[in-house]
């Protein structure tokens, strides 16, 4: 036996060549398909929405890194994630001017100010889209119908399934289901459709990036609770953003808990206020604001279920 079979080395201790670069590369992987079905939905707009949030966030992470002296980290790719991800947000008409300050707010506040990537209290993304929608309610709520770039066809706003639900619309006057499925609906234009979120949802637990412990438990306590609202669960968990925030903001390494338990009342707690929010609530939307909440409450939630090591004593 040779003395390179047993090494003792301080932690860290890397099992496998996984690195922040390769897992925001699988991220955006994951992303891609909700890409192609945002440019099938509202049109080549999207594609010009998303390069300039991803572009936006890769510059405004180089600008503060280089003026503040420090390593830059853009080759990471998370900040392009945070540009993909804060597109996904917003509705195609957006206007680009206003999308890059919402960036500037995801990159530079909420991200770069407490540190840069894995210290920020919470989800860029979700703050970028929260501060444009204060600052910009109409834009960010002005629906296009999908398709409305194809000839003949006339660019018209309409209301969200969220919104028709939250004005006692019947299911009968909602998109049917295969447009749900398939996002031919309107909305922000990367939650309209669902398979693509699906698809990249499994692709990232099956590349075992995120686990399904906070996806899972925050779509059930939305369908447990949609049945105790007298709520159609079925629409409640395609319509909106709920399963975009489930698999991609939700799951954020930096911003949920680290362990199991802790994870599941993270995503109880998400899918309660999500729920709260859209039954009684003046907005008909409530995933952004759930997961911020919960990202403020993670410290504390990962505190309450740190497990105590074998013959160690709790303080």
């Amino acid at each position: 036996m040779t003395k390179d079979l047993l090494i003792v080395t301080p932690a860290p201790h890397f099992r496998d060549g996984a690195s922040t670069t390769g897992l925001m590369l699988n991220v955006v992987a994951a992303l891609i398909p909700a890409v192609v079905a945002s440019a099938l939905v509202f049109g080549p707009r999207a594609l010009v929405l998303e390069a300039a949030c991803v572009a936006a966030c890769v510059f405004f992470e180089w600008l503060f890194r280089k003026v503040c002296k420090r390593t830059n980290t853009i080759g990471d790719c998370s900040a392009v994630v945070t540009g993909l991800l804060l597109a996904f947000n917003l509705p195609v008409g957006m206007p680009i001017w206003m999308a890059v300050l919402g960036c500037a707010a995801a990159i530079l506040v909420a991200k770069q100010l407490f540190g840069g990537i894995g210290q920020n209290f919470a989800n860029p993304a979700l703050v970028g889209r929260v501060v444009l929608l204060v600052s910009f309610g109409a834009q960010m709520t002005t629906w296009a119908d999908p398709h409305a770039y194809l000839p003949g066809i006339e660019a018209v706003s309409g209301a969200t399934p969220l919104a028709l639900i939250k004005h006692g619309a019947a299911i009968a006057d909602l998109p049917p289901m295969l447009n749900m499925l398939t996002g031919v609906r309107g909305g922000c234009i990367g939650e309209t459709c669902v398979l693509a979120l699906v698809i990249g949802g499994v692709y990232l637990m099956a590349k075992r990036v995120i686990t399904p412990t906070i996806p899972l438990t925050y779509i059930a306590t939305v369908i447990v609770l949609s049945f105790a609202f007298g709520l159609n669960p079925a629409y409640q968990v395609v319509s909106g953003g709920l399963l975009l925030g489930a698999f991609f903001m939700a799951t954020d390494y930096s911003t949920s808990p680290t362990t199991e338990s802790g994870k599941v009342i993270f995503a109880i707690g998400c899918g309660v206020i999500t729920m709260a929010i859209r039954a009684f609530g003046s907005y008909p939307e409530g995933v952004s604001f759930s997961i911020l909440l919960m990202n403020i409450l993670t410290p504390l939630i990962d505190r309450a279920t740190r497990t105590k090591p074998f013959g160690g004593i709790v303080k």
